[in-house]
Formats: structure tokens, C-alpha cells, sequence
């Protein structure tokens, strides 16, 4: 993936609460970021203005690369470039990969969502995209239970035919844990992420991206091998 190391074989990509006030945000992500390594942060504003996604912007940019975190906008790539990001996160329903590719370039971070469709992570790979997400892989918050039915639950198998046959990182994603991501990473995802179960998290951000790492730990010693299934 562009613009992220490759120095771990899975990490966390964490994605912001819908809503964030930023007179206490900020101190969360930098609590969140002391907990352990994070590999990218995703401003996920649903229904923000323009006004709060650049305001909201420019106050955790700077937090996350301060500490080598990509910042990765949601959906608006007319944004990107304003808000001072690394790249772009698109649905299905986004502007389409390669045209966001067009108008980033290169050196832009573009990952989309590709649900439980193998097909649909190849047809994004093929348009240029650095990363594809597959999810939910469980009950979330973030989605209303129209939208996961008609996207579908991925498997294990998914992520361990992805990773066997091809070499473009993967994001699993969707109601996610430091107990429940075990699995996935054991399958081979090269990226957990997680919004609530870090946000909400009893003892604060720092301590559910601790686990979450630790986590992370276990599902790639589970592997069959050093690297990938």
C-alpha cells in the first residue's frame, strides 16, 4: 500500500467515530496512537460539511503524521488534496478507482470497498487501487442491517484466497475485536480495523489498541507460515 510500511505482516487501521467533537478527539487519537502500532487512520464523516471535514482535518492530520500514520479521508476526493490526506477510502458507490487515481496520482493512498466480492476486489486491483476491504465480517454499528444484508458476509476463505493469489493488501473490517480479529489475520489480512470496539473501549483507546497489537500477534504466529496463508 502506498505511503504505509511494510514492516509488519498485519496491522491496525483504525476509522474515526460518525461524529467527532474536537475539543476531546483529538486527545483520544493521540491516546490511541501511544497504545501501539497503527498503520493508517480513517476520517469516516458521514454527514459532515465540507466546513468540519477540512476543520476536522486539520486538527488530526497533523496528529497522525506525526506518528507516521497515513490519514485517509473518506469517499471525498475532491477533499483529499484540501484536507492535507494521504489518500482515499471509496464505496462501491464513490467515484470510481481509476478516476480517483486520475485526479490524486500516483502517489495517493486509494483503497475501496469490496464487501464479500472476490470479483469486485479484482476489478479494483485492476483499476489501481493500493488496498481493497473486505466486510462486515460481523454486526456493526457503522452499517444498518439493510446495507449488511445486501453486501453480504465475507469468510476466512475469502481473505485466504485473496492473500494466496494475489499481492494487493487487504483490510478486513466490521464489527471487529481484539478477540474476534484473531481469526482473520490467522486467514491472512494484512489490516484489521476497528472503530467502536477502540472508541468505546472501557479503558480508553490507548489500552484497545494494546490489545488489538497483541492480537495481531497471535493471529500472525497462527499462521501456516512466516508470511501469508
Amino acid at each position: 500500500m502506498r505511503g504505509m510500511s511494510d514492516d509488519f505482516l498485519c496491522r491496525l487501521y483504525l476509522i474515526s467515530p460518525p461524529h467527532v467533537d474536537l475539543a476531546v478527539f483529538p486527545d483520544a487519537l493521540r491516546a490511541a496512537l501511544s497504545g501501539g502500532d497503527v498503520g493508517a487512520f480513517q476520517l469516516r464523516l458521514k454527514d459532515a460539511s465540507d466546513e468540519q471535514i477540512l476543520a476536522a482535518s486539520e486538527a488530526l492530520a497533523p496528529i497522525c503524521h506525526a506518528k507516521g500514520v497515513a490519514f485517509i479521508l473518506n469517499d471525498r476526493v475532491d477533499l483529499v488534496r484540501r484536507a492535507g490526506a494521504d489518500g482515499v477510502h471509496l464505496g462501491q458507490e464513490d467515484t470510481p478507482v481509476r478516476a480517483a487515481r486520475e485526479q490524486l496520482g500516483e502517489q495517493a493512498i486509494i483503497g475501496i470497498s469490496c464487501h464479500d466480492s472476490g470479483h469486485l476486489a479484482m476489478e479494483a486491483g485492476d483499476g489501481g487501487a493500493d488496498y481493497v476491504a473486505f466486510g462486515a465480517f460481523h454486526p456493526t454499528q457503522s452499517k444498518s442491517p439493510e446495507k449488511l444484508v445486501k453486501y453480504g458476509t465475507p469468510t476466512t476463505d475469502l481473505l485466504q484466497w485473496w492473500t494466496t493469489y494475489t499481492t494487493i493488501p487487504c483490510v478486513a473490517i466490521g464489527g471487529l475485536t481484539a478477540e474476534n480479529a484473531v481469526p482473520l489475520v490467522t486467514a491472512g489480512a494484512d489490516f484489521i480495523a476497528a472503530i467502536t470496539a477502540v472508541w468505546s473501549h472501557p479503558e480508553g483507546p490507548a489500552a484497545a489498541v494494546q490489545a488489538f497489537n497483541q492480537a495481531i500477534k497471535r493471529g500472525v504466529k497462527a499462521r501456516p507460515t512466516s508470511g501469508k496463508p
